[in-house]
């Protein structure tokens, strides 16, 4: 079973004096051969997921013009984007900052006429500035879906259960979906009186479920107390089928409220059919914190992790911003939290495949390569070796180099008194060796693999 570690296996290293030196730059991660293995391992049992939904790959460029991807990038993303020079055409060039624009940008300028509606996925490291303590990296590597071309509250449920199938394949089991509509919540301030900054602000406030803050805010702006009430108590009105209630008493003939009501209504109770719904909490204060979602939005959240592990939701006139409007919704999930909240939960997700360390005399080696290439052909993975000669001291250090390589197996090709057919086996669990025929080794070695599963 694969031995779990957080994924962020270098950061900030000091050196031999006092003060500390940073190797790589804030924010930033190298993973080594452990981690990255494991995060390898559960990239693609996720991307092999989004593959049998339907979803096809997209590869999106590592960097995009300012001018032109500006216009699919909300304000606060815009501020946070990494810019370099074009030496070529003096335009600026921004390092991705973030997929879904991409995508919009894409579908818009290359993919008119496609076939709707269009399934993409992609696997993608997005970088954002970030404060050195505000908690969030600034290389974030991202797996995630968009399903473009249809407005329906089924492609809503198709992308919510993807999500939910997704983390449930991979071992995850203690996590919440946070659903909401950003179209209530507007509503409630667009009718409040508030200026366009101070609607800005108490969205942001609501987001966090800052009521405080929120409170300050509609006291600026001096919004009478009946109108502030619902707005102050919309952030606390998260639950199941009684939040719904509640926003539909509140909403009574309002057609701008009670639109996105029946939207999430309609949502959860094709979520509820689905059999999902224990993970899902309606919130009608959510937000995702970017101005181009206009519709049903969610985060998802693990008990284990004090962070969002991602999320997504409805952005039906980004693609507009560069072409023709396609309604279109999606997720995106953050692969090192998701690392994390598994490792919390102690889950046991990801398979080691058996590894192997071939060791001969050189005298052997062509026969020792064979046997690798054997190996190799029934998915293991094989590390080669070549010893002087076969005498008791050597065979007395095998099992020394078998730990040091890694590796659970060794194969000891030449030993004397043994075929050209058959080789020495030692299991890094067992107290000797024995004589096996290599025909034999692949069943051998996969079969004691699963056995000390």
């Amino acid at each position: 079973m694969a031995r779990r570690l957080h994924p962020r296996s270098e950061r900030r290293t000091v050196t031999s004096g006092a003060t500390p030196r940073s190797l790589i730059p804030i924010g930033m991660t190298t993973l080594l051969p452990d981690a990255a293995e494991r995060v390898r391992q559960l990239e693609q049992a996720l991307f092999e997921g989004f593959t049998r939904w339907g979803y096809r790959e997209i590869i999106p460029p590592t960097f995009e013009y300012l001018d032109v991807l500006s216009a699919g990038l909300p304000a606060d993303i815009l501020e946070k984007c990494y810019k370099v020079a074009d030496w070529t055409t003096g335009r600026i060039l921004v390092l991705r900052p973030d997929v879904t624009a991409q995508i919009a940008k894409i579908v818009a300028m290359g993919m008119a006429g496609r076939q709707l509606p269009l399934r993409l996925s992609y696997r993608s490291t997005v970088f954002r500035y970030e404060p050195e303590h505000a908690g969030r990296e600034r290389e974030v590597f991202q797996l995630g879906v968009e399903l473009i071309g249809v407005d329906d509250a089924t492609t809503d449920a198709e992308i919510l259960t993807l999500l939910i199938e997704s983390l449930k394949a991979v071992g995850l089991s203690h996590f919440k979906i946070s659903l909401g509509h950003v179209g209530f919540y507007q509503a409630l301030l667009a009718q409040s009186g508030l200026s366009e900054q101070g609607r800005k602000q108490a969205e942001l406030a609501a987001a966090h479920k800052d009521l405080p803050k929120l409170e300050r805010i509609l006291k600026a702006e001096r919004v009478s107390s009946k109108q502030a009430r619902p707005i102050l108590e919309a952030p606390g009105r998260y639950g199941r089928e009684e939040v719904l209630q509640w926003g539909r008493a509140l909403a009574g003939r309002n057609a701008r409220l009670l639109a996105p009501i029946e939207r999430l209504s309609r949502l959860y109770a094709l979520l509820d059919a689905a059999g999902v719904k224990e993970h899902l909490l309606l919130d009608l204060g959510e937000f995702r914190g970017f101005d181009y979602y206009d519709g049903v939005v969610f985060d998802v959240f693990s008990d284990n992790v004090g962070c969002e592990l991602g999320g997504g939701g409805r952005y039906d006139h980004l693609i507009g911003q560069f072409g023709q409007d396609l309604p279109s919704t999606g997720f995106a999930l953050d692969l090192d939290r998701l690392f994390m909240a598994l490792g919390k939960e102690g889950e046991k997700w990801a398979l080691e495949t058996p590894s192997v360390l071939v060791a001969a005399p050189h005298s052997h080696f062509g026969e020792a390569f064979h046997a690798s290439r054997f190996l190799r052909s029934h998915g293991l993975v094989v590390y080669q070796e070549t010893v002087p000669r076969w005498d008791s001291t050597r065979l007395r250090k095998i099992r020394t180099r078998l730990r040091a390589s890694g590796a659970s197996w060794a194969v000891m090709v030449g030993l004397s008194g043994l075929s050209s057919r058959e080789v020495g086996v030692l299991a890094k669990q067992a107290k000797t060796s024995r004589t096996v025929r290599i025909q034999d080794l692949p069943t051998l070695i996969l079969n004691g693999a699963h056995a000390h599963v």
